[in-house]
């Protein structure tokens, strides 16, 4: 499933609207990435699935910091 591993996003539920306006259900999938980071504090690298969001987010606090900022240890 694409899922973060830091934050836990998934997939939600969406509709589909057509032109005559009849709604059915779909998936809206997140952009999840398979990505190897470096950590500085560690002094080497993580593979980790994120979301693109995330990967925006931790160039701009650091990855130590956003993975503090939602509960998860990197060790």
């Amino acid at each position: 499933m694409a899922r973060s591993e830091i934050t836990g996003k998934r997939r939600m539920h969406a509709r589909n609207v057509s032109h005559s306006n009849i709604k059915t259900m779909r998936w809206q999938n997140v952009n999840v990435q398979q990505r190897r980071l470096w950590v500085p504090e560690l002094g080497r690298h993580v593979a980790l699935k994120v979301t693109t969001g995330d990967l925006r987010t931790i160039d701009k606090i650091g990855l130590v910091e956003y993975a503090k900022r939602h509960g998860m240890k990197l060790a």
